[in-house]
Order: structure tokens, then sequence, then C-alpha cells
């Protein structure tokens, strides 16, 4: 069980890992141990992530999420698997507490004497 914040918490049936060879430079390490991690995270497999929230996770993801809803991150930043899991595991909490803040809404307010001479003065 992973926790966001006291509203939140994610089950471990919605984290999945698969350990992958990073590639890049590192020598033979990097061709002989699964050190990077993919993180794959089903948001339809969290109870406590209600509508507003998931949309906002879906923006916030971008690129990140799929066709079938599933956000997948990848982490070779470190030469562990440790350290690549625990990277994985903060920036997933990072966009999940994220999404959980609901946007300030906008406050209308009248256009300053200057912006309206502006306006004048531009046609």
């Amino acid at each position: 069980m992973l926790w966001i914040s006291d509203r939140l918490s994610v089950p471990d049936e919605a984290l999945e890992f698969a350990f992958v060879r990073a590639g890049g430079p590192g020598g033979q390490n990097v061709n002989k141990v699964s050190t990077a991690v993919q993180l794959r995270f089903d948001p339809n497999r969290c109870p406590g992530l209600y509508g507003p929230a998931r949309a906002r996770l879906a923006t916030i993801a971008g690129r990140r999420m799929t066709a079938e809803g599933v956000v997948v991150l990848d982490a070779r930043r470190h030469r562990t698997q440790e350290a690549n899991r625990r990277d994985a595991i903060e920036r997933l909490t990072e966009m999940l507490r994220r999404s959980l803040e609901a946007p300030r809404p906008r406050v209308r307010t009248r256009p300053t004497l200057s912006s309206k001479k502006r306006r004048v003065e531009g046609k």
C-alpha cells in the first residue's frame, strides 16, 4: 500500500513493476544487469482516485498515459534497481499529489485604466 495523502492510498494491485536493461553508457554493467524500472499504474484499480482528479492525472501524465488509461513511468537514472524503483515511486507520488489539488478558480477583475488606454491606442 502506497500512501499519497490522508485521502488517497494506492493498493499494491494498481502498481506493476518490470525490470529491463537500461542501455546507454555504463559499460558491461548496463549490458548484463536489468536495473531500469518500468512502473505501470492503473488508476482504475485505485478507488480513492475520483473523476476530476483522474482527469487532472491524465493531463499531468500526458504521453505517459496509454490508450487504456495506464500510466507508464520509466526510471533509469541510477545504477541500482532499488534506487530506480524509489525514483519511479517518488515521481508517481508527485503526479498523484498534483492531481489531487483542485485548481484555484479565476477571480475576474476589472481592466485597469492604463490597459484601457493601450487598447484604445492600439486600434
